[in-house]
């Protein structure tokens, strides 16, 4: 648990941080309202950069690209798509690549990505396809001159058959050209710092930015967890006891729980954080509120209903 009084102790003030924010790509008309409408009020945050996510065998290929593409023409965001290994060949997958860089798209976050089928099955490469995240990196690098953003587990990878032997193939994508990390999300920051200092001691230098997940709702982030091979301390269960249905409770709750996470990683000299959003603004703008960020000028962003 975060201790609130070593990181008091220690600030006179705000200390800056950089962020940035992971949405995914809306699949209805209603969903494509809320996710413009939380980068319209995320955007005057200037968060160093937006991720848009890809799902499971590319089966949001088309409006991953349809979103990135948008940010780039109608906004001063910076986008980062997400791509993957699954369900396509090499050719097809350096086509979208290339369509990302003809669109003015200069980050990618490369991921191995989860089967098709869903959890539960084996990942098997694509005949013809890249074979693992650090072959996609190479690919990505060939194209062009893009930032390549990748992931990290800090209670390694649900299929790692270690700890150690997931930071061998977080060392094989950097050797691949990755240039920075994104780790899954996590709510004991000692889980983080311990891994950090593993990865450095294995000699990986580049940024390793902890991923940050505002917890919504209690029990689908739980779920979530479970899922994704990420524990949950008894005291975060303890802060979330009896609000199932008191929303507005639980929101102020959120809001303290991440601000204080993140508070205790920047006394540990962190500076970048990765805010999984779920396409709500919110929760995660009272956060980056309480960390001490502002709204600058106002940036370019076109409304869903200006753009309709």
């Amino acid at each position: 648990m975060p201790s609130d009084s070593r990181h008091r102790a220690s600030r006179d003030g705000f200390r800056p941080i950089r962020v940035s924010i992971e949405f995914f790509p809306p699949k209805t008309e209603e969903m494509e309202n809320i996710l413009w409408s939380s980068i319209e009020r995320l955007a005057p945050l200037q968060p160093k950069f937006v991720s848009v996510t890809y799902g499971a065998g590319g089966s949001t290929r088309e409006r991953t690209h349809n979103t990135v593409a948008r940010m780039v023409r109608e906004t001063s965001l910076k986008p980062a798509a997400h791509l993957t290994c699954v369900n396509a060949t090499r050719e097809e997958i350096d086509a979208v690549v290339q369509s990302y860089w003809d669109a003015g798209v200069r980050h990618i976050v490369a991921l191995r990505g989860d089967p098709a089928e869903g959890v539960g099955h084996t990942y098997r490469p694509h005949p013809g396809g890249y074979a693992q995240t650090c072959d996609l990196v190479a690919g990505i690098k060939r194209i062009g001159d893009f930032k390549v953003s990748v992931s990290a587990y800090p209670e390694k990878h649900p299929e790692a058959a270690s700890l150690d032997a997931d930071i061998d193939a977080l060392k094989a994508k950097v050797d691949a050209g990755a240039d920075q990390a994104i780790t899954q999300f996590f709510f004991d920051n000692e889980i983080y710092l311990r891994y950090r200092d593993k990865v450095r001691a294995a000699g990986i230098e580049i940024p390793i930015i902890p991923g940050i997940l505002p917890v919504q709702n209690f029990k689908q982030a739980a779920n979530f967890a479970r899922r994704t091979g990420a524990s949950v301390p008894y005291w975060l269960a303890a802060r979330f006891e009896g609000l199932d249905n008191d929303v507005e409770t639980r929101r102020l709750v959120a809001a303290a729980v991440a601000a204080e996470q993140v508070l205790d990683l920047v006394d540990e000299g962190v500076e970048d954080f990765h805010f999984y959003s779920m396409n709500r603004s919110d929760l995660v703008y009272a956060i980056c509120h309480l960390l001490g960020l502002r709204s600058q000028a106002p940036a370019k962003v076109a409304t869903a209903k200006a753009a309709a």
